[in-house]
């Protein structure tokens, strides 16, 4: 072999990393090919936003992803992983007014048009980073058709779905109480409102009764409200406050009569048990108010500040008009007293401020009739299928529950709503296009909720609402959907609402919900407690692939993750592992090629074990790999490819390699190739980089590793007696090396070894792999009977098939012998235990599959032995 074709002696992730994302996506194997003869396989990329750079949850997202597709490709399907970004309204809105602020700059200065242009830009510039950070991870992704929220075909499925939605009467403008957030001005859907537990106050207040007979009390915790009190509500059942029903009270400060009323929400256990309703900012007064016919006075602007139906609190902020109403009640002798009170308050998800309910003129969506045909898709067979299973539960608290959705925006960034008023009459018109006498008409100067579009991406990135596209027909619905289970309402959920809707179809088969990236002490990262971690930074460290490697085999799906640096640094050895094993592997290969491997000659018990424990890892790790479980595939592959491969076949297979029979140096070297090629295509939707360099390396024809074929497993490799063979035989070896260094024996020091078989087949099989033996327990003399007697001064091991005895003279103390195999007596004392209990329970014996009762069965008989033999070796020594 030439020097060309040898693995350099240390692997260099960065330079391979970049060499090789740069030949895959130029060589177009990331694009789909729309194949008539193959079965479709879909995954959309949930769009980060472009707000800034991928975190570590976004590393995760797209890793479980890429580590499908890939794999779906090697199996022969025609997969697509779709790319694309969110235009994130109010989140990059308020990012770019950051920006502006620092440049001494506001976008109303600009004005509406410079401001969109301004945003692009913006838009540009963090989808390179996105970009970058989507090579960096190696994610396979069919650039060709990348999409964004905001682009044009994006943007009439959206204008599409307005309007039909409009014409169904299933979206209206209302005057409703909203959630607002005062520091970006602008609605919040409810989920985007973050309730946090804070210490406040319970403000007591009188109100007097207009006819002077006396006064009521009240209770409330936001009392620069009251300005806007239009009633007071009492329980109509509530003894204390019958008879002031019908009557009326004044308004402390403002002077206002206003009527007290019956109304059954009122709780008589909290407060005084009587509240005073403010319908213009209260949710909840808002419905009273509409039930006894209440005014509805506002008194905030949208930046949270009094205005002039304050009086003469108008241009204070909310919270200052607080105390000074609280001072002003104080003087006036009406407030009663103030209690700390602890409650959950509203705060915008993405400013942070505390959430105001507001009346407003917003649109809305009529969400029952979506949602019930959404539950209805689920009762079917034909449903979404949640992994883990129980966040169907999660999913169906929220629709059963479902409250219309506020989807107007004050935002200048996204899209703007298709809707125009005529100028002269207010007449209402909504459509695709503006109106033929635009000039007559002025459109709506707000945009639609970002979740509005991101709903319909499964959708409109495979060219609907035109149903003819040939990707729509050939890619819809999706697969599977790799997202957090933190976003099951805001995104999950309209997902499939909007497909069912437009549609009649799911729009992925599966909805893979994974948890939340924490540190290593369980904290969820931010940027406050500084635990945040940059993935680019982990992978200049490290390389993508040991990050990778860490992230899909870091937990069991639906479960958080905790990142630790030790576990990175782990599976970057294992990846050195993998390379030096491929790499001593490739020295010793001569002129062998892949393609004359030679696999049908006489084969030693460590080839036929190594292909038979081959094929039980192809078996088990595509089948995880099928049910998501991607933690207990790379254990499985990590399992075998370092204890099996690397630890005990690759040494095994160097005493054929030193020897001199060149026929059983070529079955040798094919059995190492064929595993070796079989390991690195098992492993790369793991690890995608190093896998691609060691296989460019083996001499074979083909471009790339991830356009061969997934390993599948050959019934001819099954072979129950070579892994009972080499059970035996690691069972022996482990045993001395154990008992070596217990007793501090080096290795290379020669020691006598005596072995007693359980009977001719034992023997048969040592016997047959004598060399193994000698080349691995290095015994000085090694004796084979099943007639051996233990000698007076010897340690002892029991084996499953096997006795050892050690003879090392002047070593052993009788007494810690002793207490050595009480020990291991114990032990199999235990364990005969356990599985005696297991098998006792008629539930387990009769549900169980028979090959499992049957395993247990055999183990019950195997701990039987092993105890009988330690307590016949104690009797010797007791004797």
């Amino acid at each position: 072999m030439s020097e060309e074709q040898q693995l350099p002696k240390k692997y260099d992730p960065t330079a391979t990393e970049e060499k090789w994302y740069e030949t895959w996506k130029q060589k177009g194997y990331f694009k789909a090919e729309r194949d008539p003869q193959k079965t479709p396989y879909t995954i959309v990329i949930p769009p980060p936003n472009v707000t800034g750079k991928l975190h570590l949850g976004h590393a995760w997202d797209v890793t479980m992803q890429d580590l499908l597709i890939r794999f779906k490709r090697m199996q022969g399907y025609d997969a697509l992983y779709l790319p694309g970004m969110d235009h994130a309204g109010i989140a990059t809105q308020a990012k770019i007014d950051a920006r502006l602020r620092e440049q001494g700059k506001n976008r109303y200065e600009l004005g509406r048009e410079k401001f969109l242009e301004t945003a692009w830009n913006w838009k540009e510039e963090y989808a390179d980073f996105i970009r970058s950070q989507w090579s960096k991870l190696g994610i396979s992704v069919d650039y060709s058709r990348e999409r964004f929220t905001l682009d044009e075909g994006l943007s009439n499925a959206v204008k599409e779905v307005f309007v039909r939605l409009y014409e169904k009467g299933l979206i209206y403008r209302g005057e409703y109480i909203i959630n607002w957030d005062p520091a970006t001005k602008t609605a919040l859907s409810d989920i985007e409102v973050i309730y946090k537990d804070v210490q406040g106050h319970l403000y007591h207040m009188r109100y007097p009764l207009a006819d002077g007979s006396g006064y009521i009390e009240i209770a409330t915790t936001r009392p620069e409200t009251m300005l806007g009190d239009t009633g007071i509500a009492v329980h109509p059942d509530d003894e204390r406050y019958k008879a002031l029903i019908g009557k009326k009270a004044i308004l402390p400060i403002v002077g206002r009569e206003i009527p007290i009323v019956a109304d059954d929400y009122v709780d008589m256990a909290f407060g005084s048990g009587a509240v005073k309703i403010t319908p213009a900012h209260d949710p909840n007064d808002f419905d009273m108010g509409n039930r006894h016919d209440l005014e509805r006075i506002l008194v905030m602007d949208e930046s949270g500040k009094m205005n002039e139906n304050a009086g003469k609190y108008q241009g204070l902020d909310r919270f200052d008009c607080r105390k000074q109403i609280v001072a002003d009640m104080k003087a006036e002798g009406v407030l009663i007293k103030i209690e700390d009170h602890f409650h959950s308050v509203g705060h915008s998800e993405r400013s942070d401020a505390v959430v105001e309910p507001y009346l407003s003129t917003q649109w809305f969506v009529k969400m029952q009739p979506l949602a019930d045909a959404a539950l209805q898709l689920q009762k079917g067979e034909d449903k979404v299928h949640f992994v883990p299973e129980r966040f169907e539960n999660t999913y169906f608290r929220w629709m059963e529950n479902i409250r219309d959705w506020c989807i107007s925006r004050q935002l200048w960034w996204g899209h703007r709503i298709p809707a125009w008023y005529h100028k002269e009459t207010g007449e209402i018109y909504v459509g695709k296009e503006a109106p033929a006498d635009s000039e007559n008409w002025t459109q709506d100067e707000d945009v639609l909720d970002t979740w509005f579009s991101s709903g319909l991406w499964p959708l409109s990135t495979l060219g609907w609402p035109d149903v003819t596209n040939e990707d729509f027909k050939h890619y819809f619905p999706t697969n599977v959907l790799v997202t957090g289970y933190d976003i099951i309402f805001f995104w999950v959920a309209r997902m499939i609402f909007q497909s069912v809707e437009f549609t009649g179809q799911k729009p992925f088969k599966d909805a893979l919900l994974h948890g939340l990236v924490r540190d290593e002490q369980g904290r969820k990262m931010s940027k406050s407690l500084g635990n945040g971690i940059d993935p680019m930074e982990v992978i200049e460290k490290y390389g993508a692939d040991a990050l990778r490697f860490t992230l899909a085999t870091g937990t069991t799906p639906g479960q958080d993750l905790r990142f630790q640096w030790e576990k990175v640094e782990a599976n970057w050895n294992f990846a050195n592992k993998i390379w030096n094993a491929s790499r001593f592997l490739i020295m010793n290969l001569g002129e062998l090629t892949v393609d004359d491997l030679h696999l049908d000659g006489k084969q030693s018990v460590a080839d036929r074990w190594i292909l038979s424990r081959l094929n039980t890892t192809i078996q088990a790790v595509t089948k995880h790999l099928d049910d998501y479980d991607f933690g207990e595939a790379g254990r499985k592959l990590y399992g075998f490819i370092w204890d099996d491969f690397c630890d005990w076949y690759i040494e095994m297979a160097k005493i054929a390699l030193y020897g001199d029979n060149e026929e059983v140096k070529l079955n040798t070297k094919s059995v190492l190739v064929h595993v070796l090629d079989h390991i690195l295509r098992l492993l790369h939707p793991f690890m995608p980089f190093v896998t691609e360099e060691i296989w460019q390396h083996l001499p074979h024809t083909g471009e790339t590793i991830m356009l061969k074929n997934w390993p599948e497993t050959e019934d001819k490799w099954e072979d129950e007696a070579a892994e009972h063979e080499m059970q035996l035989l690691q069972s022996i070896i482990k045993s001395v090396r154990n008992l070596r260094a217990e007793k501090d024996v080096a290795p290379s020091k020669p020691i006598a070894l005596l072995i007693k078989p359980a009977s001719e087949k034992e023997l048969a099989i040592l016997e047959a792999n004598y060399y193994y033996i000698e080349r691995f327990c290095n015994p000085e003399t090694l004796t084979l009977s099943l007639s051996i007697s233990a000698p007076e001064q010897s340690l002892t091991a029991i084996v499953t098939g096997a006795e050892l005895y050690f003879p090392l003279s002047g070593l052993v103390d009788i007494e810690e012998e002793r207490q050595r195999l009480q020990a291991e007596l114990k032990k199999w004392t235990s364990e005969v235990e356990r599985v005696q209990k297991k098998l006792s329970n008629q539930g387990f014996v009769a549900k169980a599959p028979e090959k499992v009762v049957e395993a247990e069965r055999a183990k019950e008989k195997d701990y039987l032995e092993k105890q009988r033999k330690v307590q016949e070796r104690l009797a010797e020594l007791n004797a």
